[in-house]
Order: structure tokens, then C-alpha cells, then sequence
């Protein structure tokens, strides 16, 4: 599969993974580089630029691929500066980035600078126009299906991918909502130009979480994640829990920011990915996880929708009726 987005990140196949907190590392990236994809680890999981330095080792004793890193904009007191973790980038030789959370417009001088490619994540058409005229090579557009943060204008991929590939002239590639071979096809159909997938890749024998979260995923469907944080301007799509039930009750209630920090803090998400206490924290899951069936290794998946394309084309092509002329 030959797209802009391959051609432009050196890939096989137009399937990234998209930044997931703490779930981002080594094994699972290497995996997804290795199989024709592009694996990204997550800046914000391992805290410190020496941290982020050790882990990008780890992903270069697995893979000679390439690979991305996610820097998360969104603004904290606690967290390292970005130019921190931009520094290790570039002694390190990693020119692929994945920008989220808010613009990068302070970040773009340092990031082009030094050769980078930047790709940036958007929830909503105008976001997209504006990302292109600060200087990123290509945009990630995520609609409401997504796991995290789909922004608060609750339209789905289906019409937020188009209204973006016709916004823009620089690569889309979507995200929210795709799972397998059935939805690259369609995203490439509505004129993107690669798929991210977040969800769909926790639940592979790499994803370095608990077996528990991925059997959960398996026998979960897609009505059992629902959307959090309206209320703070923060809207995140969660998988549907006890934490998240009251979460949402609080909400409803009215509650403040102060009131909700100690059920959406990050922290208590590694109870849920490590320890595998399903109700131990908030966490991240998109609509796809409906139609998550099994666990696969990255390099099954990869197999497994390389075959479903192939057979989407096919029963598109059969489908179509030859030799029908076109009244002008």
C-alpha cells in the first residue's frame, strides 16, 4: 500500500499507532514498526528526557523501523518542557513526532528546524486548517469514536474525515473508530491517506498491560465506554467502569475540577494496566473495542488486515455493475 503517508514516514502499510499514556513503550512500537506500521512511544509515560532516552534504546535494540515519539502539549505545572524531550530527539536521531493535546505553534521553529516530520492530532476541521498553516506534514483527525480525547464537537469520523481531506492539501490520516482491513479501506475511501489506531493495538500480545484489560476488551462491546469530563472542557472517550460511572454521576451533580482530580488523575490508570484492577482508574478506550474479537500479535493483525482489505475491495468490486453507461 503506497500512500503520501508512507512515503512520507518510510512504512510499509498507512496504520500508526497513535500516542497512548503508559501504554506507549518499547515492545508494543518495535512490534508495529517491525510489521510495516509505524509504532509510537509516549513522551509523558516515562517522565524525564533521560527516561524517554532510555526507553527510545530499548525500541532501537528491537527494531531498525522507524518509529515516533508522542509529545503531549497540554499544559501542566509538573511535567517536563517539551524542548526537554525534543533535545534527547535530536541526539538521538528520532525526526518523527506525534504533537497532541494543544497547538504546537511555540514548538514548530525547534521541530523544523532540526528536520523534523510532525504530525499532529486534531478533533475538528478548523484545528486541521490551522495545523497546516503552522508548518506540520500531515494531520491526524480523530472523530467522537475515539479512545481519549475526541474534543467536544461530538461528530463521528465518518463525516469529520471528509470535511478535513477537503480542508486541507496536506496528508490526513484518521483516527477514531478503525479496528481492522474493513476500515483502512473506508478511511482510504473518504480520502485519508493513512489509519491511527489506539485500541485495537492494546489488545496484541505486545500491549504491555494485564491480561485482564485485554480479555475485557475482547468480550466488551462497543457501547461500553462512554465520554467524561464535559464538564472541565476536557472530553474523554473511557472505558465504561465503576470509576467512570462516578465520574459521570459527579457531573451531572455539577462537580468541580478539585472534586473530579481524584477520579481522572492519570496515576490511577497503572492500577488498571499493570495490576489489572478494572475498576482501579480511568482509561482510555474507543468505540472500536466492539469489534475487538481476539487477542492477536501485531504481526497476526497486520496479516489479518492486510487480508480483510483485500477482501473489502473485492466485495466493492463485485458490487459495481460493468459495462453501466453514465447518462451525461
Amino acid at each position: 500500500m503506497k500512500t503520501r503517508i508512507t512515503e512520507l514516514l518510510g512504512i510499509d502499510y498507512p496504520i500508526i499507532c497513535g500516542g497512548m499514556y503508559q501504554v506507549g513503550r518499547a515492545e508494543l512500537a518495535a512490534a508495529i514498526s517491525e510489521a510495516g506500521g509505524l509504532g509510537i512511544i509516549t513522551s509523558k509515560t516515562f517522565g524525564t528526557p533521560e527516561g524517554l532516552r532510555s526507553e527510545i534504546h530499548k525500541v532501537k535494540a528491537l527494531t531498525d523501523k522507524p518509529f515516533g515519539v508522542n509529545l503531549n502539549l497540554f499544559p501542566s505545572q509538573t511535567a517536563t518542557p517539551n524542548e526537554d524531550f525534543i533535545d534527547v530527539l535530536i541526539e538521538e536521531n528520532v525526526k518523527i513526532v506525534e504533537t497532541s493535546g494543544r497547538s504546537p505553534k511555540e514548538l514548530m521553529p525547534q521541530l523544523k528546524e532540526n528536520g523534523f516530520i510532525v504530525l499532529h492530532k486534531v478533533p475538528g476541521v478548523k484545528y486541521a486548517i490551522t495545523a497546516e498553516k503552522l508548518g506540520v506534514d500531515a494531520v491526524i483527525i480523530v472523530g467522537n469514536e475515539t479512545g481519549g480525547h475526541p474534543g467536544m464537537s461530538d461528530v463521528g469520523t465518518l463525516v469529520m474525515l471528509p470535511r478535513v481531506v477537503d480542508s486541507v492539501s496536506i496528508p490526513v490520516i484518521a483516527g477514531g473508530g478503525f479496528s481492522d482491513g474493513r476500515g483502512l479501506v473506508s478511511a482510504l475511501a473518504l480520502g485519508a491517506e493513512g489509519i491511527v489506531m489506539g485500541t485495537r493495538f492494546m489488545a496484541t500480545k505486545e500491549a504491555p498491560i494485564h491480561d485482564n484489560v485485554k480479555e475485557w476488551m475482547v468480550q466488551a462491546d462497543e457501547t461500553n465506554t462512554i465520554i467524561v469530563q464535559r464538564n472541565i472542557g476536557s472530553p474523554s472517550r473511557v472505558a465504561l467502569n465503576e470509576v467512570s460511572k462516578e465520574v459521570e454521576r459527579l457531573e451531572r451533580e455539577g462537580a468541580s475540577l478539585e472534586q473530579l482530580l481524584p477520579y481522572i488523575t492519570g496515576k490511577r490508570s497503572k492500577n488498571v494496566y499493570f495490576e489489572g484492577d478494572l475498576d482501579g482508574g480511568i482509561w482510555s478506550c474507543g468505540q472500536s473495542v466492539g469489534l475487538i474479537k481476539e487477542i492477536l500479535s501485531i504481526q497476526e493483525l497486520f496479516l489479518q488486515m492486510k487480508e480483510e482489505a483485500n477482501l473489502s475491495l473485492q466485495h466493492i468490486q463485485n458490487r459495481l455493475t460493468p459495462n453501466t453507461e453514465v447518462t451525461k
